[in-house]
């Protein structure tokens, strides 16, 4: 099924359409607002500059003071109960945004901005929060992608109608209040669509002290090392952002010789790109939650954040150019390629993250553990904010800036990457197997999402672990031959993976002891483990007798069974009929493709290794 599937499902569209209604509504009141004292109310440049700069601050303070709460709140509440009262409130905030636009109020209209500020800060936990409850988990990296897009998009239109409606001649601040609040009563009557949404921890003690609470949200986020380092690539992402889109204006104008049209060109370019790369994550992960895409997103941000700075510098020799003379200029595409790209590869980064927060945060703390990540993106976006005054003070231009970020940017990667090497690891893994194979995978949710589980599968070639690794949702402990473990390259992969090595009783009794050991441990930790009963890769393309390891662990300890098996993949590359090049027949089965099929798990008992021997032959069709 299409992820496009999901704007048609109740359990999704409603939430979808409110949320990116909202978004809409946040750009197009502040743009707006820019617009109205910026170029309708006669104020020196002084008193438009102070307006201009203090309008973020009190857009994001209420981030620091009410995340927190926020996060308390939907955890503890029924979701979609608390998305209709956040929308009536913003209804109440466009009424009064209508009065300030039209008594040209300022002092009214700053602290509507704060208010957008609160609807945005609580309504934070919950956007993503309720996603896991709505979707299913093959489900999840679509919807994250639909929901990045659309709000992308809904900025941009929220944006681009904030300032036409205002600046048009007499009637502006009538039309931009006619817009805003119709949206908000629009995203209202949408909010009432939604299903309930349960608390996910009904018995949490409420705590009203914003700063004590903070200090606990932020504590529950840095539990878990994976999960906070994704929220800090999450933070980045807006570290980034920020810095581009700040920059925008002044690259348009001094870099690229451009009007307010060109200016509305570059941020549709990167909005199209982010949404594009967001609705392609889940085709370029199988619909798995696939941190693989965020290194390479990683490294697209640098590369064509690079390009940018070498595409166009210094000042524009001619100034005042519509989009359409500018596209007509030399170097103009590579310009607005770039600027595409970056939007693509930072849907790539952030899309996966977002999902991988959601699948690996305990349900009953991830609305925290979101308003955790809301925290630090503010301090981020203020950092960001930072960041490109302080290198304007210092007389760097846009496109220098731009550079000084995507090179940052490689620190701040390999910094993650370094404390998580998973990421790493599933670059790698996603990488070669779907350079090397074209995999189709039957029945891979049948693996239980919680608890302990073991995998038993044939053997056929050297990456038999790496393509079920990028096939299954749920991290997998490998058992395989220690040599094979140590194989250069791929044992970063194999270690990072937690892989447990094993041999022979005859070859290493010991390490064959610690096997064993290592097995029931995770086991009894409730992770997931994977043998391949056979002993070792097929040395004619059938599945040879299933040894009776798997009996032992289990008479140790009693597990779900799951049966798997791979066809297609005898004489494929590195099959052991491709070991010697001599005997390689390497253009025919390069790209090979493969089967993965899984069986329905085998309740907790001891099933004999000939039985799932039989039923893993059933599976690849040898009994058919």
């Amino acid at each position: 099924m299409s992820q496009f599937a999901l704007l048609g499902k109740r359990r999704f569209a409603p939430f979808f359409w409110t949320q990116a209604l909202g978004a809409f509504n946040d750009n197009a009141f502040r743009n707006a607002l820019v617009m109205l004292v910026a170029f309708q109310m006669g104020l020196g440049d002084r008193t438009v500059s102070l307006y201009t700069n203090l309008a973020p601050a009190l857009f994001i303070i209420p981030f620091f003071l009410f995340s927190a709460t926020a996060g308390q709140l939907a955890e503890k509440y029924e979701k979609s109960r608390i998305i209709r009262y956040v929308k009536l409130f913003e209804i109440g905030a466009m009424a009064l945004a209508a009065y300030g636009f039209y008594t040209h109020h300022t002092t009214l209209l700053l602290v509507v901005l704060f208010m957008m500020g609160m609807h945005s800060t609580m309504f934070g936990p919950i956007k993503y929060a309720i996603l896991p409850q709505a979707l299913k988990p093959d489900e999840l990296v679509g919807g994250n992608g639909l929901v990045e897009m659309g709000t992308q998009m809904a900025m941009l239109v929220g944006m681009i109608a904030g300032n036409s409606l205002m600046l048009v001649a007499g009637v502006g601040p009538l039309l931009a209040s006619g817009a805003t609040i119709a949206v908000a009563v629009a995203g209202y009557l949408a909010s009432r669509r939604i299903p309930p949404a349960p608390a996910t921890a009904p018995e949490l003690k409420f705590n009203w002290n914003p700063f004590s609470e903070t200090a606990r949200v932020l504590a529950i986020t840095r539990a878990d090392r994976p999960v906070f380092n994704a929220v800090l690539g999450i933070s980045w992402f807006w570290f980034f952002g920020t810095v581009l889109i700040a920059q925008l204006p002044i690259y348009t104008r001094e870099t690229l010789g451009g009007d307010g049209s060109v200016n509305t060109l570059v941020l549709t370019l990167f909005s199209i790109g982010t949404g594009v790369g967001a609705l392609l994550c889940e085709r370029m992960s199988g619909r798995r939650v696939e941190i693989g895409l965020v290194p390479l997103g990683a490294f697209g941000l640098t590369a064509f954040g690079v390009d940018l700075y070498f595409a166009r510098h210094g000042a524009a020799a001619v100034r005042g150019l519509d989009w359409l003379a500018f596209l007509h200029g030399a170097g103009s595409w590579r310009v607005a390629l770039d600027l595409a790209l970056i939007g693509v590869f930072a849907g790539f980064y952030v899309v996966p993250l977002f999902a991988f927060v959601q699948a690996r945060a305990p349900r009953e703390k991830l609305s925290r553990i979101i308003a955790g990540t809301n925290i630090l993106n503010a301090l981020l976006i203020v950092a960001a904010a930072g960041f490109g005054l302080g290198l304007g003070a210092l007389g760097m231009d846009a496109p220098q800036i731009f550079l000084a970020a995507a090179l940052l940017n490689v620190l701040v990667a390999w910094y993650i990457f370094t404390l998580v090497p998973e990421f790493v690891m599933r670059f790698i893994t996603w990488v070669l197997v779907n350079t090397l194979y074209r995999v189709r995978a039957a029945g891979a949710r049948l693996v239980p999402e919680e608890g302990p589980a073991l995998l038993v599968c044939n053997h056929v070639s050297f990456m038999d672990p790496l393509l079920l690794m990028a096939n299954l949702r749920r991290p997998v402990r490998f058992v395989m031959y220690h040599k094979i473990f140590n194989v250069p390259l791929l044992s970063f992969v194999f270690r990072t993976a937690k892989a447990i090595p094993i041999a022979g009783h005859k070859e290493d009794p010991r390490v064959l002891q610690q096997a064993y050991d290592a097995i029931d441990a995770a086991l009894a930790a409730g992770e997931v483990v994977c043998i391949f009963p056979e002993g070792g890769l097929t040395a004619d393309g059938e599945i040879a007798p299933f040894r009776t390891g798997v009996e032992k662990i289990l008479a140790r300890r009693p597990v779900p069974v799951v049966p798997m098996a791979l066809r297609g993949l005898w004489g494929s590359i590195w099959s052991r009929r491709d070991t010697r090049l001599g005997r390689a027949r390497l253009p025919r089965r390069f790209r090979a493709r493969v089967e993965l099929l899984v069986d329905a798990p085998l309740a907790p008992g001891l099933p004999t290794a000939a039985s799932l021997e039989t039923r893993v032959r059933e599976l690849r069709g040898d009994l058919a």
